[in-house]
């Protein structure tokens, strides 16, 4: 399974200046808990954002700068290359940003999407559309605004049809 894993506003913003634009830790347990264990394969300014590497995860990260090598990546200069390298997980994760996640689109098997349902003016990265000839969803799960979330999402998971 190729999974691309997002949480993506109603109008699919993701970010601005390579942040998140809400702060959901629910949907951050659940990220850590679909992808320990899995390669997750991203982008070099996605990489870039993490404070520090996530544990227990393989971090392939994809990048045209041909001397760029942080400890504790692979680095791959093409998504081809990237899930080469991963090949032999059973469910591997690409996990942003906007122009990875469009790239992958196609090659993707499962969409484990959080939806906030908000929209965000300022936001300079998207999550590609969603083609529902292609997509099926087939789990929807509501998350309530409460004290420790901003804003009410749902968790949806897509396949391809």
């Amino acid at each position: 399974m190729i999974t691309l894993i997002a949480a993506a506003a109603e109008d699919n913003a993701l970010g601005k200046d390579n942040e998140l634009l809400w702060h959901l830790p629910d949907d951050f347990k659940r990220f850590k808990k679909l992808t320990t264990g899995h390669h997750i394969i991203m982008g070099r300014k996605t990489f870039q954002s993490f404070p520090k590497l996530l544990p227990n995860r393989t971090h392939v990260v994809i990048t045209r700068q041909k001397d760029y090598h942080p400890e504790g990546t692979h680095i791959v200069h093409d998504l081809d290359a990237a899930l080469e390298f991963a090949a032999g997980d059973e469910n591997i994760f690409i996990i942003g940003g906007g122009e990875i996640y469009a790239l992958a689109m196609n090659r993707a098997t499962h969409l484990e999407l959080t939806r906030v349902n908000a929209n965000f003016e300022n936001a300079d990265t998207f999550f590609p559309e969603i083609d529902k000839k292609q997509w099926e969803l087939v789990e929807k799960k509501p998350h309530p605004k409460d004290e420790k979330h901003a804003y009410h999402f749902d968790y949806l998971t897509y396949v391809k049809r």
